[in-house]
């Protein structure tokens, strides 16, 4: 019998995308996957670092599966960023006998076959080996609908307060072409949404204009935008952005494209200036609300959202004040908003913390205020419009519902119990929640 692996995920896309790569390699090499760490011979969990609380989840859940496995010794292995950053560290907890870096990915199947066959402290901290396959069988997807397509992975940007140059290396862009082929096979399989996803999407450079040619664009991701349009998949979205890197062809592309969905991930992270300065995001708040004010100037309205984080260190009560106008003039469809978390090893990390636990709470509490306002309104707004909805699951709230997003990126809640998984609905709005909006079916495309 083959040996049974069960893997955990923490974290943003990429790291969904990277088990998938992970459970696609070792379905490969023999090895069965397992939906539950008590059947399982192996457990990894795919760790994220960018914030504090993360990296406490992921020992958290380690020592309740020791505790639930004490009669047994299964495999536990550390995945991902917090293995990258951490390395030979983790073995100071000895129920971790394996750690496995973010671009060691394809080389678990050897390095699982090991740690069964008795060796301990096995580490693999390289990068990605030349040629490495990036594609997921259809099988192996997070989703039978929804795809995520990892386009370039790594950031060069070293913003003062985030771990991910360092946990994710420097940016790597896949060739075109690979992508291509990607979106062309999850098309023939059945998938109707693709998400183009990495830290810096709009930072994509390949080292090849392999399948771009024949594509304008003012840069390679505009030429990739109205590339994969080419393809004929229905809904294609992608996230995140940075904004100094976010040119209006972007916003172009979209218009000329209907198969470019309505949405636009933008993350400001402050809106003080002297702030932006201290993390080192290399834009100003007026470069910012340019690129905000072409996207507003777009022909179809594009859904906006945003990251914000609160109690940097030095921020003061001025500085906040400018985040909340900014948030004010943006008006986002949605925004996430964060506690400053320090990072050891980052430039922010030596800064004074001197914004108290508190006050990054009320801070928070004060801005999520501003942004229910906003967002109460633009919701309102969806009432008695159609939208169309790629229908992902069944309500948790209900039997008889279903729920999707739509392509504005909300999330979209309708009675229907005739409608399949994977059909793109047509749904009247008929009532505006906090962060979703419920509707009435119309008919199924």
């Amino acid at each position: 019998m083959s040996a049974r692996v069960y893997i955990e995920t923490f974290g943003c896309q990429m790291n969904v995308a990277d088990t998938e790569r992970a459970g696609s390699g070792l379905q490969s090499a023999g090895y069965e996957l397992v939906d539950s760490e008590g059947a399982a011979d192996v457990i990894l969990f795919n760790s994220c670092s960018v914030r504090a609380r993360a990296t406490q989840k992921l020992f958290t859940r380690i020592g309740e599966v020791r505790s639930s496995r004490l009669s047994e010794k299964p495999v536990i292995g550390v995945m991902g960023c917090v293995a990258q950053l951490e390395g030979q560290a983790l073995f100071d907890n000895p129920s971790i006998s394996l750690v496995v870096g973010t671009r060691a990915t394809d080389r678990l199947p050897e390095l699982i076959d090991r740690a069964l066959n008795g060796k301990n402290h096995l580490i693999d901290l390289d990068e990605r080996a030349d040629g490495e396959v990036w594609n997921i069988p259809a099988a192996q997807r997070h989703s039978k609908y929804v795809a995520f397509v990892p386009i370039i992975e790594g950031c060069n940007k070293f913003c003062s307060y985030c771990i991910v140059p360092f946990s994710r290396g420097r940016e790597r862009s896949r060739t075109a072409d690979d992508i291509l082929a990607e979106v062309y096979g999850l098309r023939e399989h059945g998938y109707r949404e693709v998400h183009l996803i990495g830290q810096n999407v709009n930072s994509y450079r390949p080292k090849s204009e392999a399948g771009l040619e024949g594509f304008k664009g003012a840069t390679p991701f505009c030429k990739l935008l109205r590339a994969t349009a080419a393809t004929g998949m229905e809904r294609i979205k992608f996230t995140t952005s940075f904004p100094r890197d976010f040119h209006p062809d972007i916003v172009t592309a979209i218009e000329e494209n209907e198969n470019l969905c309505d949405w636009i991930h933008l993350p400001a992270q402050s809106g003080s200036d002297r702030v932006l300065r201290a993390m080192r995001r290399g834009h100003t708040r007026d470069d910012y609300l340019r690129r905000i004010e072409t996207i507003k100037q777009a022909r179809r309205r594009l859904s906006l959202t945003s990251d914000i984080i609160v109690g940097f260190p030095g921020e003061t009560e001025s500085d906040l004040e400018d985040t909340m106008k900014l948030v004010a003039d943006c008006e986002y469809d949605g925004l996430y908003i964060f506690k400053y978390s320090e990072r050891p090893g980052t430039p922010a990390a030596r800064l004074p913390d001197n914004v108290s636990r508190q006050e990054k709470t009320a801070r928070f509490l004060a801005l999520e205020r501003v942004q229910r306002r906003i967002q109460r309104r633009i919701y309102e707004g969806y009432l008695g419009r159609e939208v169309q909805v790629l229908v992902e699951r069944d309500s948790s709230r209900s039997r008889t519902d279903k729920t999707g997003h739509s392509t504005c990126h909300k999330v979209i809640n309708f009675p229907g119990e005739s409608v399949a998984l994977g059909q793109v609905a047509r749904v009247q709005v008929r009532t505006a929640n906090p962060n979703s909006l419920y509707g009435e079916l119309l008919d199924v495309a």
